[in-house]
């Protein structure tokens, strides 16, 4: 009669197949969740063209508002957001429904007139991507909400499994084995940024809990979530439209006086109801300092410019939720704060892609015993999504020098290349031998993004972008490494076993 299982042994299977079952989720997750801590930098490498100027953001507001009045004038909603120095055009969006679509543009704030400027989704896309991958955004919500509900676990159950994890976080043993070198390596990324890593993933899902948990909202409030947020503290209370025209206020006029409330220009600028006569116009400051990520909002009278309210005070839950988002978009952090946050989430990739490879090398056949499917599947994702993705990345960032500028739909060309590159890159590793199957598989995208500074300078050639390029640099320069270090391993294996061999025969 078998024995049971302790506590421990029941944690390190749960933490094991926990961890592979979403970890190339995850793997993704954590790479384009860390690179939009930089978000607003790739964007601005990414549109070249803008470069910064010192105008009156409420002109450039009247501009862009006469833009949409010529291209939407019965839009249910417009959006501006005046230039920055991170956005130097001025952004807008219409709709004409709630649920969509949204159409966007970027004009030039001297002219109202759509900026010329190359079209891309810039960081966004991997600001996105990171809780939506790409998909139509609830589902793209839902699988990250339960891949990252299982992150939780796996990391909660790893605590558990790993009763000297701290101890052998001050050992590394690669040349003892590779399953050992694995392990050593896995601990040590996971350790060293724990607290960061348990901290990311209970943010990130207390971002979605609305999604996730929406039942309290629906019940006490019974679909209108709109009476929800402003009782919350996260909005001023909207108005219905009186469905009659109105003459408005010149936007910027009211732009002034929201300026002159709150001492700062708005971060954005809201119009419901454009045209009637009951449109409001509501400014969006940026969140004051602190952890808390809560916009001070004005909502003002478009036809009179009267001021109509204020966000109220946000309650105790409310503050709470919004200090989680808070901390995990780290909106609050300076710039070497910032940087720390961005180490801490290149950990947590590494943690996921040591814990896949520790998978298949600790399950890796003795002798001449054959590789199971399962294995080789296992294997094929590791390799398509650990090499895959950078290739993918590396696909997107030179797409964005390379296409005409003018080219139709272009925005959408790059996140194409985005994915064929990867897919391409994951099929071709299918085929490498696999002795040479990682070092291939890391060379690639290691050129491939040593690649993008060099073109960017023949191509741009702008001092502004040298920090960028610098980091694709370095990022490249990582890639090969790898795959020298793990060329190196397959050399001192095949001499092992040639050694094996010879005293085998002797």
């Amino acid at each position: 009669m078998s024995r049971p299982q302790s506590v421990r042994q029941s944690m390190a299977w749960l933490h094991t197949w926990s961890g592979l079952v979403v970890g190339w989720v995850l793997f993704a997750v954590f790479v384009t969740g860390t690179a939009s801590y930089y978000r607003a930098e790739i964007s601005r490498w990414m549109r070249p063209e803008l470069v910064h100027s010192n105008l009156d953001p409420a002109a450039a507001v009247t501009r862009a508002a006469a833009f949409l009045q010529t291209t939407m004038p019965d839009a249910l909603g417009w959006s501006i957001r005046p230039p920055s120095t991170e956005n130097p055009a001025v952004e807008v969006y219409w709709w004409r429904d709630p649920a969509g679509p949204y159409h966007h543009a970027l004009l030039d704030p001297a002219t109202g007139e759509q900026a010329n400027v190359r079209d891309t989704q810039g960081g966004d896309f991997l600001y996105r991507f990171h809780f939506e991958l790409n998909l139509p955004p609830i589902w793209g919500r839902w699988i990250v909400s339960a891949c990252a509900m299982i992150l939780l676990i796996a990391l909660i159950s790893g605590i558990i499994t790993h009763r000297r994890i701290f101890a052998d976080f001050f050992t590394f043993r690669r040349d003892r084995s590779a399953q050992r070198g694995w392990l050593d390596a896995h601990n040590v990324a996971g350790v060293l940024a724990l607290p960061f890593h348990l901290m990311i993933v209970y943010t990130g899902l207390v971002t979605l809990s609305s999604m996730v948990m929406p039942w309290a909202e629906m019940t006490a409030y019974r679909g209108d979530l709109l009476r929800y947020y402003a009782e919350a503290g996260l909005m001023v209370p909207g108005r219905p439209a009186a469905g009659r025209p109105g003459e408005a206020l010149p936007l910027g006029a009211i732009v002034t006086r929201a300026i002159a409330a709150q001492s700062e220009t708005p971060e954005m600028v809201v119009v419901s109801s454009p045209g009637d006569a009951a449109a409001t116009v509501t400014a969006y400051f940026a969140e004051p300092p602190g952890l808390a990520h809560l916009h001070p909002q004005i909502a003002y009278d478009a036809v009179t410019g009267a001021e109509i309210g204020r966000v109220g005070e946000a309650g105790t839950a409310t503050r709470t939720g919004a200090v989680m988002v808070g901390i995990h978009e780290a909106h609050f952090a300076a710039a070497p704060l910032r940087f720390l946050f961005f180490l801490c989430g290149v950990m947590g990739a590494a943690t996921v892609a040591s814990g896949l490879v520790l998978w298949t090398v600790a399950r890796a056949p003795r002798g001449a015993k054959p590789e199971g499917l399962g294995l080789r599947l296992v294997r094929f994702l590791n390799l398509g999504t650990i090499g895959g993705l950078p290739a993918g990345l590396a696909a997107y960032f030179l797409a964005n020098r390379l296409l005409p500028v003018n080219l139709a739909g272009r925005a959408d060309w790059e996140v194409r290349l985005f994915f064929l590159a990867w897919i391409a890159a994951a099929l071709a590793s299918a085929f490498y031998a696999r002795t040479r199957a990682w070092s291939l598989t890391l060379a690639v995208p290691g050129i491939a993004v040593l690649a993008i500074p060099a073109v960017d300078a023949l191509i741009v050639g702008e001092a502004r972008f040298l920090g960028f390029d610098a980091a694709m640099a370095v990022l490249g320069l990582l890639l090969l490494v790898g795959a020298r270090l793990a060329s190196r391993r397959r050399l001192v294996r095949r001499r092992t076993e040639a050694i094996l061999h010879r005293t085998a025969e002797a």
